[in-house]
């Protein structure tokens, strides 16, 4: 079975208008609720390619219950935990002539149900997949995500991590099967600006020397490139379309990956499946359909 764990999930309220003027009353051309979250993305569009999947993470008040609602509806199934206190994020997308976003700061997740999670985590076994994605609240420690992988590495449990900096530093002893940044957080990592192909896969190189088994390196208009653990480098130009939305992009190719990867063992169809979601969510106001994804793949 496929796990996400989405620890801060949220409803995106998404308006479209054509300039925003502050200081002034503004009104939308469009608007849209969508649900939030970077686990809730890999967990939504697994289920476009036909892959079940459990969405783990923690939940609060009626905007919680929302969230649930709606990944119900999508046939997405949840285990979260539900929080005593406080409300699920509400974030605001403000696409106008420039994309403004306002995430907000979510609820605060006590020890006790932290240690829910990891009782939930210790059920999961050789080959199931996990997918970490996203950055975590304040209220969580700052090594969450490592002490994750150091209980699940020796049960045999496939990781992908899609983190920024130390976050995704700090697992890379414990061999995630993949690891996700883009071309920019690649170079942060190293104190480096990363303008060639050469220079991005030495850097990858170099997270897979610090234990990461698959390292995906996304580069938005310029493709993706991905460094197996086998040592192969495979190349992929972007697939050409008009870009309407970013959000979800990165998480739609973790999920085409997973699922890529899990279809037929094969590191040159996982990229092409994982290029090809990640590029349909961007071409798309939403979060990529499998009519869409295939729409690319036939291209």
């Amino acid at each position: 079975m496929i796990y996400t764990v989405t620890f801060n999930p949220a409803l995106d309220y998404v308006v479209r208008l054509s300039d925003l003027v502050p200081g002034d009353v503004n009104r939308t051309d469009s608007e849209d609720i969508q649900l939030g979250g970077k686990g809730i993305n890999v967990s939504c569009v697994l289920g476009q390619l036909g892959f079940e999947s459990v969405a783990l993470g923690f939940v609060a008040g009626f905007t919680g219950d929302a969230v649930e609602t709606g990944l119900a509806r999508r046939g997405v199934t949840t285990d979260f935990i539900h929080l005593p206190g406080g409300l699920t994020r509400i974030n605001v997308k403000i696409k106008a002539s420039a994309e403004t976003e306002i995430n907000g700061r979510g609820p605060d997740i006590p020890a006790d149900a932290l240690r829910q999670l990891f009782k939930k985590l210790d059920a999961l076994g050789a080959g199931d997949v996990l997918v970490l994605a996203g950055s975590i609240p304040a209220s969580l420690p700052s090594d969450i995500y490592q002490r994750i992988l150091e209980q699940l590495a020796p049960k045999g449990v496939l990781c992908a991590v899609d983190a920024t900096g130390q976050l995704l530093v700090k697992v890379l002893p414990y061999r995630p099967f993949l690891v996700k940044p883009n071309n920019h957080e690649l170079g942060e990592i190293f104190g480096r600006t990363l303008s060639t192909d050469d220079e991005i896969a030495d850097c990858a190189r170099l997270l897979q020397q610090k234990g990461a088994r698959n390292v995906l390196v996304s580069m938005a208009g310029d493709g993706a490139l991905l460094l197996d653990e086998t040592g192969g480098v495979h190349r992929l130009e972007a697939f050409r379309g008009k870009v309407k939305n970013s959000v979800g992009a990165g998480d739609s190719m973790v999920a085409g990956f997973v699922a890529g990867w899990l279809e037929k063992g094969d590191y040159d169809w996982a990229l092409r499946l994982g290029s090809a979601c990640g590029s349909a969510t961007a071409f798309s106001d939403t979060l990529a359909t499998r009519a869409e994804i295939d729409a690319l793949l036939r291209r």
